[in-house]
């Protein structure tokens, strides 16, 4: 199985290699620390698999796969994630890869991964199981304060929970960043929700974002 392996923190991914090359029916074609890179080397190597960190340094590698797979590209996807981040989860759960890998996995765990995703299923960690069962309940909040919010706050709202950042939704409503901060603002204290990560979770938990949708970072 051809392996390449994008990460933009230079111990992480020799780590990762170095686990996967101990494999004798794995081999990793070659390794990548930002987009431009990686798109190269997955047209020029067309790798079986290309594990991909969620967040490289000033770029989404969720760009990464959605480039590739504009381009054509046919392997499989693996993205790497904090397993103790729900929203995280939530944007790379949009993207139907094929692995999602936590960043604390054990050695033994990377190569199971990789293995589950060569048989063609989807892989999940443990500990992001646990979150995708957390996130299909419904929030302490009662669903009735929704109700409170007015119709520009609920897409403000909308927006957030799609990832979107300020600047972005004030572009999206045609409103301006201040009149935006005014919104995010009334929503949480409306809401009883005491930050932005809360609110993004809420407007999932109760279904005000699509389950399929073009999600922003």
């Amino acid at each position: 199985m051809k392996i390449v392996v994008v990460d933009d923190q230079t111990l992480i991914r020799k780590g990762i290699i170095s686990i996967l090359s101990s494999q004798g029916t794995m081999k990793v074609c070659g390794e990548a620390s930002n987009k431009k890179e990686a798109l190269y080397l997955i047209e020029k190597e067309k790798p079986d698999l290309a594990i991909v960190d969620f967040q490289l340094e000033h770029e989404s590698g969720l760009d990464v796969i959605t480039e590739a797979r504009k381009r054509g590209c046919s392997c499989k996807f693996a993205v790497l994630i904090h397993s103790k981040d729900p929203l995280t989860f939530q944007h790379a759960k949009a993207m139907d890869v094929d692995g999602y890998i936590s960043k604390d996995a054990y050695p033994e765990e990377l190569i199971y991964a990789v293995h589950v995703i060569k048989r063609g299923r989807k892989y999940y960690d443990p500990d992001i199981i646990d979150l995708l069962l957390e996130s299909q309940r419904k929030p302490q909040v009662d669903d009735k304060y929704i109700e409170q919010l007015t119709s520009k706050e609920k897409e403000v709202l909308q927006k957030i929970g799609m990832g979107l950042s300020n600047k972005q939704i004030a572009a999206n409503l045609y409103i301006t960043e201040n009149t935006v901060k005014k919104h995010v603002s009334q929503v949480l204290s409306k809401l009883n929700l005491g930050d932005r990560t809360k609110a993004a979770l809420y407007a999932n938990y109760t279904g005000l974002v699509p389950a399929k949708h073009d999600v922003l970072i």
